[in-house]
């Protein structure tokens, strides 16, 4: 079915820095409206500042968009938030799930309110019970669509996934066991960089999942996850802002031979208007799970491509049992059943 691409109605998390808040300004631009999940309320304050210095008139941030403080750090919050939108029987077209942090360089493993570490708590587990939870939502659409930013590190293989220790999740032995919890493979030592690699190839893993058990159940969508290249903003809002936290030097030193001297790295209002086109537009109608990468072909030049996932990334049994254990470890910590079964 193709459909008018300026209809949709857009659910977005990660909508207030770095490439989901340039998304915002191309959807609105583009005329869609938006429900942004924000983390507190200093979060709104900003980004409907920052709107209006984008040009874009107070009437039109009205009537396109509404804001909502969810923190993807905490169940409990966004439990307030499920409720709240599944009475108002929204219908939802695009679920944009883009959210995502990183904290290499901290020797210390950072926590979430439920005491799961922080970067698979936001990155992983949050997406999927927002996702799941939402889902009747979207099926209520005539064309609905789900969006994942995921990442290339996910992949041994590619140039940012082979710096360090590499991305892999072992047995999840590290979810067998919550208290306990660091790495996803049950590792002891904690490693930042690790972590955000492990939480990018869940994000594939969930998706690719996700799409078979909708389609065993005859329910067809586009279920896409994307990695949109290396990108490091000029200014000190966007993606790099958690990890500048304990090496500013060293990231500053990194962007500028990345960014501006190899011309490594994209553009951030580029890649928001990548976001912006998988959740819109008509090329992207393909009812099936697709990776896609903005691929470097030579210094300053990307080429936004559809490709194959890594190795690990292919493994349905693996994609099976974090989804198993994800919806067991969500329901430990509720104590009920409450995520539906697909």
């Amino acid at each position: 079915m193709v459909v008018k691409e300026h209809t949709r109605f857009i659910m977005l998390t990660g909508g207030t820095s770095g490439i989901g808040y340039q998304a915002t300004i191309h959807f609105l631009r583009a005329g869609s409206r938006l429900l942004i999940l924000c983390r507190n309320r200093s979060r709104v304050d900003s980004i409907k500042s920052s709107l209006l210095k984008e040009n874009i008139n107070q009437d039109i941030i009205d009537e396109l968009a509404s804001f909502h403080i969810v923190d993807l750090s905490d169940l409990n919050s966004i439990d307030n938030f499920i409720h709240y939108i599944l009475d108002s029987k929204i219908v939802i077209d695009t679920l944009v799930l883009n959210a995502g942090l990183q904290y290499t360089g901290s020797k210390n493993v950072k926590r979430s309110t439920q005491n799961i570490e922080l970067t698979f708590a936001v990155n992983h587990l949050s997406h999927y019970y927002l996702c799941l939870s939402v889902l009747p939502l979207l099926l209520d659409s005539q064309s609905p669509r789900i969006i994942i930013t995921a990442s290339e590190v996910h992949n041994p293989k590619s140039s940012g996934g082979r710096i360090g220790n590499q991305a892999n999740l072992g047995n999840l032995d590290g979810l067998r066991n919550y208290q306990d919890f660091l790495m996803v493979d049950g590792s002891s030592i904690f490693d930042a960089d690790k972590a955000y690699k492990d939480s990018k190839l869940c994000n594939v893993l969930f998706g690719k999942e996700l799409s078979r058990r909708l389609k065993k159940n005859k329910i067809y969508m586009p279920v896409i996850c994307w990695a949109p290249g290396l990108v490091i903003p000029r200014s000190k809002s966007g993606f790099f802002r958690y990890s500048r936290k304990y090496n500013e030097i060293g990231q500053r030193v990194f962007a500028f031979f990345a960014r501006d001297l190899l011309k490594l790295t994209e553009d951030p209002r580029f890649a928001g208007r990548i976001l912006k086109d998988l959740s819109i537009s008509n090329k992207y109608l393909k009812k099936d799970f697709r990776y896609f990468s903005n691929q470097i072909k030579m210094p300053g030049k990307m080429h936004f491509e559809e490709v194959d996932v890594s190795l690990e990334a292919s493994d349905e049994l693996k994609a099976k049992e974090l989804w198993d254990l994800s919806k067991a470890l969500i329901e430990k910590i509720k104590g009920e059943d409450i995520l539906i079964n697909l």
